[in-house]
């Protein structure tokens, strides 16, 4: 619940601390004395937008801060909330809004920044405010469908429903991909399957377009080459004074006189290994010499290859026989993928089926509970409204059947009659102001007793009620109060007298400053606001009486 709410430099607010308690709490005072600024201080730690002209000093920020208090531990909704976005949590809840001179605000919880979105969506977990102006969300289908799943008991079914919608619509949506890119592939097939076949033929094998550039070179060069080489083993072995016979020779002559000297022997065995080396290289030459052929037939045919192979390394913009090599790897697997997606496709469609069947299977319970309950709260409703003062007002609940959606294959739409006549039109369209603040008083409370809403505020939507009606709403609040949380500011005596906590809210001048201030009111001081606002600022005796028998009901304070 909110225990306290602080606000300074706000309005005509410099610095006022205002404490509520469980049950009613009544907010009343004269015309502009400041019960609208406290909801509009309020409705800044909810999340609404900040303006700087609100400030009373411009010179200083403006600081809202509310107190809450209560086993959130419980709410587990709350608890996931607090936890996902790394929120302490405990028995006491602090959040506070600063607002700067320029417009610009900052908002904590619990000494953590958040931003306006999580600040919203966490108060609403808290805080139910309802103005006067807020009944244009009675007409909305949304709300209305919200209220009937309400008091239907409607919430676990409908998380798991749209956890099995929410898997159905990314399934559907993996179809989708799917099915694209399939066409994708089959928009590209023929011209893969054009670049496949042009590798295909080609056959390269690994490096060949290298190996053929080497022996293009060869061949071009095969005549020089042999020259070189028939001159270089005529030399080494055939000519007048061959070097492997020199080398032959030159060993012998120093063997003469190998004894003489503990080196020689081994230089002479080298000048003979070198020998026999050279011997090798000149036979070695010879064999090559006869494998270098000049093959025009072979040249042609590798450079009719190879302009083939270039062309495809333009054409790819890759520059090895291995880059074309991956290339044609990769147009094999896609055009592989046009047939593999032909059985992924037909996967994945009896995926999407199954899932909607078990998606609709869900929506149908939850149209029945709808349908089963819809009357039961048009019964309650309209006794509420007669008790009201709208005892020819009728609301009447239709349910249409829709496309599946994340609420299920419902629409919803309030009908209302305001005079017995029997048309019933969409809520909308012919509920004036009044009969909608009334109505939404009245689906409130039944709402609250079908699930744990946080507290309610209620900002005069008693406005163009009063008699037997007022006292009725008071009467309403009252219940409602008593097991949870309601502050409501209200010009109506009969609601005033139903409080558990009176507050009054007045201006105060000093100094030639204006400033609202708020005070708690003992019984004596009830009586006589309560009288006052009944008979005017100087009430008479039977005002005073039937204020003190308005608080004194049935014997209770």
């Amino acid at each position: 619940m909110l225990s306290q709410l602080h606000i300074i430099n706000y309005a005509i607010i410099d610095d006022l601390l205002v404490e509520f308690s469980p049950g009613l709490n009544v907010i009343t005072g004269e015309t502009g004395a400041g019960k609208s600024i406290l909801m509009g201080a309020l409705s800044l730690i909810l999340g609404d937008r900040a303006d700087g002209s609100a400030l009373m000093n411009r010179e200083k920020k403006c600081i809202v801060e509310g107190f809450f208090r209560g086993e959130f531990e419980r709410n587990e909704g709350f608890k996931n909330y607090m936890a996902n976005h790394d929120l302490d949590l405990g028995d006491e809840l602090l959040i506070r809004r600063e607002v700067g001179s320029n417009g610009k605000s900052r908002a904590f919880v619990n000494d953590t920044p958040v931003n306006l979105q999580q600040l919203r969506e966490l108060c609403a977990m808290l805080v139910d405010l309802h103005r006067q102006f807020d009944t244009l969300e009675l007409g909305e289908s949304d709300f209305q469908r919200e209220v009937l799943d309400a008091l239907a008991g409607n919430g676990p079914l409908l998380d798991n429903y749209r956890e099995l919608f929410r898997k159905w619509l990314q399934c559907k949506k993996d179809l989708g991909d799917l099915i694209r890119r399939k066409d994708q592939f089959i928009r590209e097939f023929d011209y893969n399957k054009f670049l496949f076949d042009e590798l295909e033929e080609l056959s390269l094998k690994p490096d060949e377009l290298e190996e053929m550039d080497q022996e293009l070179k060869l061949l071009s060069s095969s005549e020089d080459i042999q020259q070189v080489m028939t001159k270089v083993s005529f030399e080494l072995d055939e000519s007048e004074r061959p070097m492997v016979q020199e080398l032959k020779s030159l060993a012998n002559q120093l063997g003469v006189y190998s004894a003489f000297h503990k080196s020689l022997p081994e230089i002479i065995r080298r000048l003979l290994s070198a020998q026999i080396e050279l011997q090798d290289i000149a036979s070695e030459i010879e064999g090559l010499k006869d494998s270098i052929q000049y093959d025009p037939q072979r040249m042609e045919e590798i450079q009719d290859r190879m302009a083939k192979g270039y062309r495809l390394l333009k054409k790819h913009g890759v520059k090895t026989t291995k880059d074309l090599l991956q290339i044609q790897s990769s147009l094999k697997e896609k055009l592989q993928a046009v047939l593999n997606l032909d059985e992924e496709l037909a996967d994945k469609e009896k995926e999407v089926a199954a899932q909607e069947r078990g998606v609709s299977d869900m929506a149908v319970r939850i149209s029945a509970e709808r349908r089963k309950h819809h009357k039961n709260l048009e019964e309650k409703v309209n006794q509420l409204l007669s008790r009201v003062g709208m005892p020819n007002a009728r609301l009447k609940v239709r349910i249409e059947n829709a496309a599946l959606n994340a609420d299920g294959m419902d629409a919803v739409d309030f009908l209302f009659d305001g005079n017995k006549s029997n048309r019933f039109d969409p809520l909308r369209k012919v509920a004036s102001g009044g009969e909608l603040s009334r109505l939404m008083l009245c689906i409130k409370s039944l709402v609250a007793e079908s699930m744990d809403m946080a507290t309610l505020i209620f900002d005069e939507i008693d406005t163009g009620i009063s008699g037997e009606a007022a006292k009725q709403v008071g009467m309403i609040m009252q219940g409602l109060a008593l097991k949870r949380q309601l502050v409501c500011i209200t010009h109506q005596p009969q609601i005033a007298g139903r409080a558990d906590r009176h507050l009054f809210v007045y201006k105060e001048g000093r100094q030639g400053v204006v400033n609202t201030r708020l005070k708690l009111l003992s019984e004596t001081e009830r009586i006589q606001t309560i009288a006052q606002m009944l008979g005017g600022e100087r009430p008479t005796a039977a005002a005073l009486a039937n204020a003190k028998e308005m608080i004194l009901i049935d014997g209770k304070k």
